[in-house]
């Protein structure tokens, strides 16, 4: 098994909870709540993995799918320790580890001060979370792969007083939009990008990517 992404979100704050909840398609999370999100190869082991972790602790399932070439799950739960051992749990059972993910790498962070209404118009239209408003300042954080952009964005809203636009944690590259003050952006931004670059792992050439 290939285990691109393995992500744990400790506490889920607030507005991450919020937005997640619109994006999952399964049981509904909410603050406080810890998380975690897995997305592997081949795309059809995803369902025993998910039934591996529902039978070992009391978790819940958020999504489970399965695409062209990856399966990908969620689970949560409001022990945080249930939720670890859930996940720890399912790996085991193909011999795998926390450790055999991909590890993550930040790709572009992109700052706009004193965003023009016209700009922040556009950038609502394509949002589920809150709104950029005129005069602050937008920070777009890209990594890979994809779904370790939910760790940064629970770590951005952790650190600062930022509104979360959005996130998305599929395709090519994860994007995180975040909003607010120049200053307060910049302690978001700086906490989501450390986070994200604190995850160890398999880097993506030993994996044959």
């Amino acid at each position: 098994m290939d285990l691109r992404t393995y992500v744990l979100i400790d506490q889920m704050q607030p507005q991450y909870a919020a937005l997640t909840g619109i994006l999952l398609q399964g049981d509904t999370p909410v603050e406080g709540m810890a998380e975690i999100f897995m997305e592997l190869a081949p795309a059809s082991d995803v369902y025993e993995v998910l039934d591996a972790a529902l039978k070992t602790t009391d978790v819940r399932p958020g999504l489970l799918r399965v695409e062209r070439e990856y399966g990908t799950l969620e689970i949560h739960g409001f022990f945080q320790e249930g939720v670890k051992t859930a996940g720890r749990e399912a790996l085991a059972k193909f011999g795998l580890t926390e450790a055999d993910r991909w590890k993550p790498e930040v790709v572009s962070v992109k700052t706009v001060t004193g965003v023009d209404p016209w700009e922040a118009q556009l950038v609502n239209q394509a949002s589920r979370g809150g709104l950029l408003l005129r005069g602050q300042t937008l920070c777009v954080i890209e990594v890979v792969p994809a779904a370790y952009v939910m760790l940064a964005a629970n770590e951005a809203e952790k650190a600062a007083n930022i509104t979360l636009v959005h996130y998305q944690p599929a395709g090519k590259f994860g994007r995180l939009y975040i909003s607010g003050t120049e200053s307060e952006v910049r302690v978001a931004q700086e906490a989501a990008v450390t986070a994200v670059n604190a995850l160890p792992g398999m880097t993506r050439g030993s994996k044959g990517a």
